[in-house]
Order: C-alpha cells, then structure tokens, then sequence
C-alpha cells in the first residue's frame, strides 16, 4: 500500500510539472488540463517518492513535478512492478503500460546534474476508471490483468525528420 505525496501537471510539453494538490482523472485520457493527456499508453505518469529522495541525496535539490512527472508515490517500488499491474486510488484506476523512458532530449535536471532517474525510474500508466485524486490518498497494488503480469519489452522508436521534430510512434503498450 502506498500514498500519494504530489499530484503535478502542466500546461505544455516539455516543461516541468507543478504540485497541484488534486485533479480529474479521466478514463482514456489522463489528467484533466494536463499537456501529456490523451488517447495514447502514457496517459499518466509515475515515479517513487524513495527514487526522488536518493536523487536529492545526491545534491539534485529537485521540487515534485520536476521529472514531470504527475504522480509521486510512497511506499511503493513503481519500478519493480510488471507491466498490467493496476493501481488504485479511490475511485480512479490506472493500469501500468510502460516502464521506463527514452530520453530525447536531455531535461533540466539532467543538464544541471548529468543525470536524470525518469527514463529508468518513471511509470506510466492509461486511466481505466476515473474521478478526482488529491495528495494524501491511499494507493493500493491490484493483480495484474488475468492474473498474471505481462512480460515485455517496451522501444521507444524515434522518428527524426530533416525539420528535426520528433514523434512518439512506440504505439500501444
């Protein structure tokens, strides 16, 4: 069982994500006003409280939402958990589909550190059944759809064109 410490969105891709305290969750779509919604496999993303702390132990001083991350959990290893998994908060349920990111264009975090733990650390996850979720709320591990885990690997293929634009066509989890 774990619990959620931030709950972060932004406005634009790209940029760091700021604690909002709360938000709708939607079902295939994501966080409501969230630049990452939408009807794709990384609808939301996750990353361990633990993970952000170590980071920060190195010298990283990092707020929540800087990885941009949506959702900070505690007491759960994100990492560790198989592709399937489905986590529940409330009433939202979301259902994990990819671990881990490639990393195209290095972040702030990254430039200023060298390093950056979202592309290893980071979850993300399609919403499966919505309603609001606010820091502070109980999240529980559910079994993995059909009971068992999905064993895959998940590539982010890069499509890079001559205007140098860059689009995500991994496809569904």
């Amino acid at each position: 069982m774990g619990r959620i410490l931030a709950v972060c969105s932004s406005p634009a891709r790209g940029t760091e994500k700021r604690r909002v305290g709360s938000g709708r969750f939607t079902p295939e779509w994501g966080l409501v006003g969230d630049a990452h919604g939408g009807d794709w496999h990384r609808q939301v993303s996750l990353l361990s409280a633990e993970k952000i702390k170590a980071f920060n132990e190195r010298g990283a001083g990092v707020e929540y939402g800087a990885f941009g991350e949506n959702l900070v959990v505690e007491g759960v290893d994100l990492r560790a958990l198989p592709v399937g998994t489905r986590l529940r908060c409330g009433q939202v349920l979301l259902e994990l589909t990819q671990i881990g990111k490639e990393c195209h264009s290095h972040c702030a975090v990254y430039q200023r550190m060298g390093a950056c733990i979202m592309p290893r650390e980071g979850v993300f996850a399609r919403v499966v059944e919505g309603g609001d979720l606010a820091e502070g709320d109980v999240l529980t591990v559910e079994p993995c759809v059909g009971g068992r885990p999905y064993r895959a690997a998940v590539i982010t293929l890069s499509d890079q064109g001559a205007a140098g634009r860059r689009e995500d066509r991994s496809g569904p989890a």
